[in-house]
This record gives structure tokens, sequence and C-alpha cells, in this order.
């Protein structure tokens, strides 16, 4: 099974985990979180990332591409046994839990999926409010008339 690291600017990491331990109790032991302080420098962040790295395989979902948890995890990750996402979110993070007995490569496929997948609109604009038309005026095509929204 691949384990999960999760590594974002404080306290997303550690919110991130409480999801996870919220909807997948018995994933706890796969996963590891590791929350990077505003003061703390690259060689701080990477050192306590390499502990917190577990001995096979890992998947580890940073927060934002280029920023300094995501350039530590850069650091580490080998390509083989180490892997890194950017772009965490819950539905990735989900995704990545319920898989995660699947091979390192079609893992970091899911979490991409996962993560492009469930960002959407769910709402729509509010329809605008038009007034109605009296019996007595019929409703104009004139273009110059502006009754009408479009």
């Amino acid at each position: 099974m691949v384990d999960l690291v999760l590594l974002a600017h404080a306290p997303l990491a550690s919110a991130c985990a409480a999801v996870a331990a919220h909807a997948f109790p018995e994933a706890s032991s796969h996963l590891r979180c590791v929350d990077v302080a505003p003061q703390e420098d690259m060689d701080a962040v990477v050192s306590r990332l390499r502990k917190a790295l577990p001995e096979g395989e890992t998947l580890i979902l940073a927060d934002v591409f280029g920023a300094t948890p995501c350039n530590a995890a850069l650091r580490v990750a080998d390509g083989t046994r180490v892997r890194v996402v950017a772009g965490l979110n819950v539905p990735m993070l989900w995704r990545s839990l319920c898989y995660a007995h699947e091979p390192l490569d079609r893992l970091v496929a899911r979490a991409v999926e996962g993560g492009a997948q469930c960002v959407m609109q769910v709402s729509t604009p509010r329809p605008q409010n038009q007034p109605p038309q009296s019996p007595q005026s019929p409703q104009s095509h004139d273009p110059r008339d502006h009754r009408h929204q479009q």
C-alpha cells in the first residue's frame, strides 16, 4: 500500500489529515502530515519532510505548485519511490485514500483526476428581475427599447 504525506502551509496539512480521518479512520496508519510555518526556511522543511517519509512508496500531496512546501517535496522526490502532486484538495485526498492499494503510477493519475474532476461550479447566477409586461404595452423587439435584459 502506498503511503501519503500531506505537505502544506500551516494548518492545511493537519486540517486535511483530520478530514481524511473523518472519512477514512482506518487510513491513519498510511497518512502523515507536515505543516509548514510561515517563518520556516526551505532546509528546515526538507529536513522535517525527510523524517516524515516512510520507507516504502510514497505520494506527497503538496498544496501549491511553486511554494515552499511543493519545492521541498521536489527536493526529496526521486520520481520512482517518492512522487509529488501539487494542488491538494479534499477530493484529491479522498481519491488517493480510496485507491492507495494501487501501484504508485496509477495512484498519481487517480489523485490528479480526483483533484481536477471535482472542481466545478455548482450554483448558477440568480435570474434577473424583470418587470412584468402589462397588457397595454406589447413586448417590443426594437433594439433601442432597453426594457428587456440580455
